[in-house]
This record gives structure tokens, C-alpha cells and sequence, in this order.
């Protein structure tokens, strides 16, 4: 019995991991994130810069440069160090889509 449970949790699990991996709405959840600050879809109302419809090259420069501490920051540094470099391309590549 106990041996089809853990079967049984194996399989859920397995099954369930290839749809996280595909979830179309990662990029968009993970630019979220920035919406404190930079406004919702990255269109900001003010006293930060925008981040929609900046080309995704010049993004990635700057996260890049917040993740390795290059770019002066008060709190980016920490926020980019906690993402992977594919993780901030799916930022970059989202809010570079955004008009």
C-alpha cells in the first residue's frame, strides 16, 4: 500500500513539472515583480524610469549590470542577483514588448 502511494506521488509530481516548465505566463509573472517601482507592464507614473518598449539589448546591459554590481543602485543589485540570466532575459524580452 504504501508502495503505490509513493508511486501514486512520483507520478503527480513528474507530471506536473513539464507544465510549471511550459507556463506561458513566466515572463509576465516575473516582470510583476518590477511593478512596484517601475508601474504596471513597466509603464511608470513617475519618479522611476520606465521599462516598456526599451530595447531588450539595452535591458539585459542593465540588469546584467545591476547583477554584477557595476551599475550604482540602492536596492537592484539585491533584486537582480535573485534572478538567473535567463530569468532576466524573460524580463527584458517582456517589457521590451510592451508599448
Amino acid at each position: 500500500m504504501k508502495l503505490k502511494l509513493a508511486l501514486a506521488t512520483v507520478c503527480v509530481l513528474g507530471a506536473s513539472a513539464p507544465a510549471h516548465a511550459q507556463d506561458p505566463h513566466l515572463a509576465r509573472n516575473l516582470a510583476a515583480t518590477c511593478a512596484n517601482c517601475h508601474g504596471t507592464d513597466g509603464k511608470s507614473v513617475g519618479g522611476m524610469d520606465s521599462l516598456a518598449g526599451e530595447s531588450r539589448d539595452k535591458l539585459m546591459q542593465k540588469l546584467m549590470a545591476f547583477k554584477r554590481s557595476e551599475k550604482p543602485a540602492s536596492i537592484m543589485h539585491q533584486i537582480a542577483k535573485g534572478y538567473t540570466d535567463e530569468q532576466l532575459g524573460l524580463i527584458a524580452d517582456y517589457f521590451s514588448t510592451q508599448q
